[in-house]
């Protein structure tokens, strides 16, 4: 009797600590992500549907967002890294493969964003949003043809010292060497002199390296800015002289993608949240308020009508075709790193 009575005090003991973990990873969802990208309703519709609370951090570029997963941050249960760092952070281990494709909502996800070449099969990640980086200018200011990557590496006087760069260094890089007709990934030391003469030309006709590309161009404050296409249509709304140009040297396209780290506190409820993102209304509210396009099939009815002729989103005829940078090797980002630290110093 004792004997059972102890058992059944540990089974009790067990019972009570689980229920109390459960409770504790049942009300939260720590969510990293990049800024003005989460709809204040679809946090809202989640939280009550779930009864889970969303707490939302933010960063400003890929690479901040790794070197915080890398040092050790392990509060954080979704991340939404773009494609190439989906791939980094899965060859580095840091990643929970959930198996999103069998997921109940998985067959909404379109076709062609189902094999990519980050996540093969989507063994570890979901569709958030994709769309172009490019640049925007100012047709008030800008009245030569808008579609070059002259406009931010030989501007007009008029645009000089009001030009805005991503504080990204792939898309600074990657700009650089389409300018230059340069090879992505690229170790070579001469085109990279290259690269860096070009930025430090560029340099003194910057105002900023700065991520939060709409409220610069809003104001006024720059003329010219590199963007995402999502923020240029946003910046766009509030300031109809502003034009997201589709550079003839070539531009980068994106997806966004809603991971969860190993170390996720709340790993049911991260599951939770990408199944629910997988359902045709809730990825049109990241796309209506985001304003990119998504990849989930069934979404467009639910989305914002004035989108789907929005020239943000929609390619005019003849424009090249958006390029998808995988990953460079750890030689190459070591040289880009090098390359940027001289250039911001």
């Amino acid at each position: 009797m004792k004997l059972k009575f102890l058992s059944t005090c540990g089974i009790a003991l067990a019972a009570a600590t689980f229920a109390a973990n459960t409770a504790s990873a049942a009300g939260d969802l720590y969510l990293y992500t990049w800024g003005e990208y989460t709809p204040p309703d679809l946090v809202k519709k989640f939280e009550s549907k779930y009864d889970v609370k969303v707490h939302v951090d933010t960063y400003d570029s890929n690479e901040t967002m790794l070197a915080k997963i890398k040092s050790g941050a392990t509060g954080y249960d979704v991340l939404v890294p773009s494609d190439y760092m989906v791939a980094i952070l899965i060859k580095e281990d840091l990643l929970a493969k959930i198996e999103p494709n069998s997921m109940s909502n998985y067959a909404n996800v379109d076709d062609k964003w189902k094999d990519v070449y980050w996540d093969a099969g989507r063994h570890y990640s979901v569709p958030w949003a994709w769309g172009t980086t490019s640049f925007v200018v100012d047709t008030d200011i800008v009245k030569t043809d808008p579609d070059t990557l002259a406009q931010i590496f030989d501007p007009a006087d008029g645009v000089k010292g009001k030009i805005n760069m991503l504080r990204d260094v792939n898309e600074v890089i990657n700009a650089s060497l389409r300018y230059l007709k340069l090879p992505r990934c690229n170790s070579n030391p001469q085109d990279l002199k290259q690269v860096l003469d070009l930025l430090m030309t560029q340099k003194p006709w910057v105002k900023s390296y700065n991520s939060e590309t709409k409220e610069l161009l809003v104001s006024g404050e720059a003329k010219v800015s590199q963007s995402w296409n999502g923020y240029a249509l946003r910046a766009r709304l509030e300031k109809p002289s502003l034009k997201y140009a589709y550079p003839k040297e070539g531009f980068t396209g994106f997806m966004d993608n809603l991971v969860v780290p190993k170390s996720a506190p709340n790993l049911e409820n991260a599951k939770l949240f990408l199944n629910f993102m997988m359902e045709p209304e809730n990825a049109a509210l990241v796309s209506n308020y985001a304003k990119y396009s998504n990849a989930i099939k069934g979404s467009k009815k639910f989305m914002d009508p004035a989108l789907a002729e929005a020239p943000e989103l929609n390619l005019p005829a003849g424009t090249p075709d958006p390029e998808f940078v995988p990953p460079c090797d750890p030689t190459v980002v070591e040289l880009y790193d090098k390359l940027w630290t001289k250039l911001l110093r």
